[in-house]
């Protein structure tokens, strides 16, 4: 059996990117989205309205729903309106990325964060301190998070930002998994020539981790962190339907779903378009992680 060839993370996401149609696609989907979040104010600015102002002119007078066919899409509205208020929704969804995105993508280099330093240290040092993290791991991936989420967003003051509370509540619960994963690659590594070599040569454990193991758990890190920004951002979005997430007047795409909810059986417009951006976003992510995860192959890890 021939001996697999090592290549950088650069080359092997341009290679997937190149030979897999469904992570170029999930790629697309992803980068089309974030420019939207990014310059959601040019957006809104071109089409003529921002997702806070209240447009009574908009809805029917008698019914309260958006004024004409397809809840109020119209070349002035290009997604409609929400019902009573007349806000637009346009500006609502593409807020609306802004928010998800800084939440999803915050929260996951927290989780990322910790469950490689926490993985590393138990793969690496071993015994209690292996055995703590392990116990640790088991206690939260078997923890009611969403109840706690929940609790703990009912009696935070509103006066503390609701965004930075969710990334590090999000996060702070989302390391485990990663931990489990990077302990098993360090506990492989650290049997490799070059780690033993490193550490006879008086290397000391942060030395080694840095110089040593990290280059070698970029792939993994890399597919773990694709794979995990969805979960993120489809977990803010819960919240925000359940009514603890992010407060009024931010825009959410979980929020909007939420409302929507009511209006669904005379006015289904009004769930389609933030639904539909919360399905693209998580499916391209997780499309452009499958790949990565068949292109990074752990295999290919250490290999020098």
């Amino acid at each position: 059996m021939s001996t697999p060839v090592a290549r950088s993370v650069p080359a092997a996401i341009s290679a997937v990117l190149a030979r897999d149609r469904w992570a170029l696609a999930g790629t697309v989907t992803v980068v089309v989205i974030a420019l939207a979040a990014i310059f959601a104010d040019v957006l809104t600015a071109l089409e003529g309205h921002d997702p806070y102002t209240y447009d009574s002119s908009a809805l029917d007078v008698n019914t309260g729903l958006p004024a004409g066919p397809f809840g109020g899409v119209s070349g002035d509205h290009w997604f409609g309106v929400e019902p009573l208020t007349g806000r637009d929704l346009f500006a609502i969804v593409v807020h609306g990325a802004r928010t998800s995105f800084l939440i999803g993508l915050a929260a996951t280099l927290v989780s990322i964060g910790l469950g490689v330093l926490v993985g590393a240290a138990a793969g690496y040092l071993g015994g209690w301190v292996d055995r703590v993290v392990t116990w640790s791991a088991d206690v939260f991936l078997g923890f009611p998070y969403l109840v706690f989420m929940i609790a703990l967003g009912a009696v935070v003051p509103a006066e503390f930002p609701r965004v930075l509370l969710l990334v590090v509540v999000i996060g702070f619960f989302g390391w485990p998994s990663t931990a489990r994963v990077v302990r098993a690659q360090v506990l492989t590594l650290k049997e490799r020539n070059f780690v033993k070599a490193a550490r006879v040569l008086g290397a000391s454990p942060w030395q080694v981790f840095r110089t040593e193991l990290l280059p070698n758990l970029w792939g993994p890190v890399l597919v773990m962190a694709t794979l995990s920004v969805p979960g993120k951002i489809g977990l803010e979005a819960a919240l925000s339907f359940l009514g603890v997430g992010v407060l009024p007047p931010t825009p959410s795409w979980g929020r909007s779903i939420s409302a929507a909810i009511d209006w669904v059986g005379v006015d289904p417009m009004y769930l389609i378009f933030p639904g539909v951006a919360l399905f693209a976003v998580t499916w391209g992510f997780n499309a452009l992680g499958d790949g990565l995860r068949d292109a990074l192959d752990p295999r290919w890890g250490g290999n020098r």
